[in-house]
């Protein structure tokens, strides 16, 4: 539902004939399913047939203030068999990206003025924690802590529906599934985590841009929050604020994210810090827009300020014209406990080490791209200086002029085995502010897409010169695989793997022999139980002399019962063997909607220490949560 009918945002709600809801947020091409909203549903099957019903309260959307209105539409059923086919109600053109372009239209909607709603969402959670005495010393005993109690409410008013102001006072943003463990061997930049908390995921793709100068897991344990969000017409306009406990934050370097003195890429302060994060965009024409985003960071005598603009421009049916530019102010931490690094930025004159320098940078991305039925294209330009720093935000690299394109040619030749199948070719060159060549790649690749949802990739890195800590390491040559298929309804498959030559990241850097595996099974023995199993390993020796430089793997297997579309039971296990480290979190959860819920569950984490003593419990917490949205 396009409710502004603007061709720039819908909302998007799917029901299945169970009447299990998933909701999400459509932007251009791009869906945000972490946005979740309050609305109904209702199934029901017979040996034929099924029916599928929604409710979806006016207090739920946001329209414009018209007294009459039209609202862009879309119907889809989704098939997934022996092919995913999705069937629309309107003629779709596979030349034209834009599918907000090409909706329907819900016509002539009276009477839609809003009185104004107000939310309140109270939740109370006890917890009880317990750690090793000593970490070092396996039989140092165990010690539980006293039992906690935390309360605090969230507050939301709609005075119109064009208008919502939120607010949350010690909220709890504790999130009840871990976080799944990533590989981060050979690795010298900061990971990647998802954002799963209610009050950042509603909204976040307003202050999603480019260029990821917001990334709301920088902001780790507030005292309390506020967002404003404002639509008006073509305008929209957004602000967030929040004062943090302990604030991470990423430091961007030009071979790796800058390491604090324990040795993680992000930095992991005790600083209490203020993050405001002010947003606004002004669409025009067919899904174009332009834009500007401002973030504040500030700690007691240090700072990071980024600001610029941002814009996209929708043209000839299939092509875009995207960029952004930021511009940064950076006032360091002067706290050399943190970060004691004594090499330079790229202009040598400034030191990594946290010392209270100030400084100034930038942030370009320029990219043009045609997304059509058979042949697609993008070229993308970008460039960070090498003091550009975005604290509130995932930028992870700096010190950079990259220039990427990528061509594809798509085919559907519609007979009895084979759904459609294309190739692409990838080819990137990347220099530093010095001028030094950094990295060189051309990747061609080809993709099947079968019956039985079978999709097969293979890819090559025929040319991949790089440079690390100033050794050229030139040939480095491997394959990567990728096979995803849905044989059975029972049964889905993925695997992932990169085959062959990888620089070994380390000082001194070296050239290995080695291999990057990933593999997912998901099991649905019923239509209640769902088991996914998931492996990752990482393996590299060193091409000289054949000394293994690491090998380890993660596996992953979460098991859940789902008794109801309102209740369920679920058992993560989780062994790092990187780590030596095991991780169990069984959750009890009653779910009435997105908003009102009662879990509870536990966390337990052990770690190996060898012969004699093996694995033996280190961390153990236990607690309960209770939620309930109440509206007016």
């Amino acid at each position: 539902m396009d409710t502004y009918d603007d061709h720039q945002r819908a909302y998007e709600v799917f029901e299945n004939p169970f009447g299990v809801q998933m909701d999400g947020l459509r932007n251009g091409n791009n869906e945000d399913m972490s946005f979740d909203m309050l609305w109904h549903s209702r199934a029901g099957m017979n040996d034929s047939a099924y029916t599928a019903e929604m409710a979806i309260p006016f207090a739920s959307l946001r329209f414009p203030a018209k007294k009459v209105q039209n609202w862009g539409i879309e119907f889809i059923r989704n098939i997934p068999r022996a092919s995913r086919i999705q069937i629309s109600w309107v003629k779709l053109n596979m030349n034209d990206p834009c599918l907000l372009c090409q909706m329907g239209t819900l016509k002539g909607l009276k009477g839609l003025e809003s009185t104004g709603s107000a939310e309140i969402l109270p939740y109370a959670m006890g917890l009880e924690s317990g750690s090793i005495n000593n970490n070092t010393i396996p039989t140092s005993g165990f010690s539980n802590g006293a039992v906690q109690g935390r309360f605090g409410v969230g507050l939301k008013f709609v005075p119109n529906p064009t208008l919502s102001l939120e607010g949350v006072v010690n909220p709890d943003f504790s999130q009840v599934e871990s976080d799944a463990a990533q590989i981060s061997v050979n690795n010298t930049f900061a990971l990647f985590y998802p954002e799963k908390r209610p009050f950042f995921m509603d909204g976040s793709d307003i202050f999603s841009t480019l260029i990821h100068a917001y990334y709301s897991r920088t902001i780790n344990d507030p005292v309390g929050a506020a967002k404003v969000v404002e639509k008006t017409g073509p305008l929209s306009i957004a602000y967030l604020g929040a004062e943090d406990r302990n604030s991470p934050f990423i430091v961007a370097g030009e071979e790796g994210s800058v390491s604090d003195n324990s040795g993680n890429n992000t930095f992991l302060t005790p600083f209490r810090s203020f993050s405001n994060i002010l947003r606004a965009s002004y669409n025009f024409g067919i899904d174009s827009y332009v834009g500007a985003l401002a973030t504040v960071r500030n700690f007691t005598k240090a700072h990071n300020y980024v600001g610029g603009v941002d814009w996209s421009l929708f043209f000839d049916h299939s092509y875009t014209f995207e960029g952004q530019f930021l511009l940064s102010n950076t006032r360091e931490l002067n706290d050399t406990s943190l970060v004691s690094d004594r090499s330079y930025y790229g202009n040598k004159h400034l030191k990594k080490a946290c010392n209270g320098q100030e400084y100034d940078g930038t942030g370009f991305l320029a990219r043009i791209r045609r997304l059509a039925r058979t042949y697609s294209f993008s070229l993308t330009y970008t460039d960070y200086s090498p003091t550009f720093q975005a604290e509130d935000g995932y930028v992870f690299s700096n010190d950079l002029r990259n220039l990427d394109m990528i061509h594809s040619l798509e085919f559907y030749p519609n007979d009895g085995l084979l759904d459609n199948w294309g190739a692409d070719v990838e080819s990137a060159i990347q220099f530093d502010y010095q001028g030094t060549r950094k990295h060189e790649f051309v990747v061609p690749d080809f993709y099947l897409n079968l019956k039985s949802q079978t999709n097969i990739y293979v890819s090559y890195l025929l040319v991949n010169n790089e440079m690390f800590n100033s050794v050229d390491f030139k040939g480095v040559h491997r394959w990567n695989f990728s096979v995803y298929s849905v044989p059975t309804s029972s049964i889905t498959l993925s695997l992932n793997a990169a085959i062959g030559s990888f620089v070994y990241l380390a000082d001194p850097p070296a050239i290995g022999r080695g291999h990057d595996i990933s593999a997912e099974v998901i099991l649905k023995p019923t239509n209640k139980l769902s088991v996914t199993l998931d492996y990752s390993r990482s393996r590299l020796s060193n091409i000289v002399g054949g000394q293994l430089l690491f090998d380890g793997y993660i596996s992953r297997i979460v098991s859940i019962y789902q008794f109801n579309t309102k209740l369920f039971v679920r058992l993560i296990g989780q062994y790092d063997e990187f780590q030596k480290e095991i991780e169990i979190d069984p959750l009890f959860s009653f779910k009435l909607n997105a908003f009102a819920i009662f879990y509870a569950g536990s966390t337990h984490t052990l770690e190996g220490y060898g012969a004699p003593y093996g694995f033996v419990q280190t961390g153990r917490e236990f607690f309960v949560k209770l939620q309930y949205l109440l509206r007016s």
